[in-house]
Order: structure tokens, then sequence, then C-alpha cells
């Protein structure tokens, strides 16, 4: 992973431009890996391609190359989201939004715990957009937030996915992850993501294409990481920041 300079004057929160790193796109050959944890791997995806967040470190990789850009902060980060084409992380040690890479942009937003398409949760369940506008939020830290296919915020509090609109209680006992549903958002046990080709999923050793009744139907070994749509292209990262491409039948592609 590359890191690059960004220097910051906290004032008039000033960001300096940051160039891509070499990069770490791989295409995945089929072949055994160690099974490296990656529990505080946070990713986001989107059709300008794929953010993450790891050890306090935020990252994006744009399509079509995916090269990282992974810019020096002023603190830790929290969370990644996709607004407006841009990537954005939460520093909440000093109380920023700012965006990853591109024409840089802040906003102030106080301590952020996380992030969802549309806004900021802070550690109290109050919500800023990224225009800095208040919005509606919630009553607690959310664990994580997603904004569903139907525009929606959705949060993990308490153990219960909720709707954030009217604070309805759609699974009591959720799992870990959020995925996006057409309708929503649902939570799952392992990261995977839902086309009409089937659901892929990690499973910490591989990558998995199930069919409509939950069948495995493909598969390649694959370290524990995040998996999204991004385009026709299924796009996995992996703790350590490496991208890698498959298409929807788990073909491997070149970067």
């Amino acid at each position: 992973m590359q890191r690059c300079a960004l220097p910051v004057v906290l004032g008039p929160f000033l960001l300096a431009a940051c160039a891509p790193g070499p990069a770490r796109v791989e295409s995945a050959t089929a072949t055994s890996a160690p099974v490296v944890a990656a529990s505080t791997l946070e990713a986001a995806f989107s059709p300008e391609g794929v953010a993450w967040v790891e050890g306090g470190q935020a990252c994006v990789a744009r399509v079509p190359s995916y090269r990282p850009v992974c810019p020096k902060l002023p603190g830790r980060a929290v969370g990644v989201a996709w607004n407006g084409g841009d990537a954005w992380t939460a520093l909440p040690n000093v109380g920023l939004l700012i965006t990853l890479d591109r024409a840089a942009r802040t906003v102030a937003a106080g301590r952020v715990v996380a992030l969802s398409a549309t806004r900021a949760y802070r550690e109290d369940g109050s919500a800023v957009t990224y225009s800095g506008a208040a919005a509606q939020g919630v009553a607690g830290a959310p664990a994580a937030a997603l904004t569903g296919g139907n525009g929606q915020d959705y949060v993990l509090l308490a153990g219960a996915l909720r709707r954030v609109e009217d604070g309805q209680i759609l699974e009591t006992r959720a799992g870990p992850r959020l995925e996006e549903t057409p309708g929503g958002v649902r939570s799952t046990t392992l990261p995977q993501v839902t086309a009409l080709s089937g659901t892929y999923r990690l499973t910490g050793t591989a990558l998995q294409r199930l069919d409509a009744a939950g069948r495995v139907v493909a598969d390649v070994p694959h370290e524990p990481g995040r998996v999204g749509l991004i385009g026709p292209d299924v796009v996995t990262v992996t703790s350590g920041g490496t991208v890698r491409a498959f298409g929807l039948d788990l073909r491997p592609l070149s970067p």
C-alpha cells in the first residue's frame, strides 16, 4: 500500500492533492493463501471504485486501474463511504469528514462513528450530511450504517437492524455486516453482495458464487476481505489493501 503526503492546514481546513501510488491490483490466481484476520477492514463500493479503511488508514482505488491512493491523514480514520462521486472518511479526533482524492473537501462533523452514502453518524447518534447540514439520526452510536437500494439509511444499533427514517426494527438479532438490497438493507454473517447472477461471498478461505437456492456453484481460493460489485465485475479488497477483480463467473480479470 502506497502512502502519500497530504499536508493539512487545520483552520480553513485545506488539504493538498495527493498522487496515486503504485498499483496493488491483482488478478487473483487460484492458489491457496493463509487466512489473515480482516476484522478491522471496512469497505465501500461504487461505480467509481472501492474505498476502504483498516487500522485507521483510509484508501481509495478508482476504476479502471484500481491504483490505490492512501493519503497521510491528521488522525485515525473511521469508516468510508461514497457521496457525489467522492470517497469520504471521518477523522473523529479532529472532528472532520474529508475526501480521499480528487478535489480536497472537508466538513466539520464532530466525533463520527459510522458513515453511509448520505450522512455521517456521531457517537451520540446525531447525524450530518456531506454538505454539513443536520440530518436525521438515531438514539445511540451505530456499529455500522448503510444506504439501501431504496435510498434510505439503515444502521446496526444495539444488535438490531433499524431503518433510520422511522426507527423501525427490521431484525432483532442482526448479523455483524450489512448488505444493500433493492428494497433496503439486510444483515449478513459473512461479507457478501448479491447480483442477478447470484450471491458472491467471502468465507475467509474462498470467494464463492451461490445460486438463488443458496447452493455454491463456483468458488476460488481467497483471503478474508470485503466484496462488492463495480459495473459488471465482482471486486474484492483484502487486509493490506490488495484489490482484485473477477467476472461474474469468478474468472480473474486483469487490471
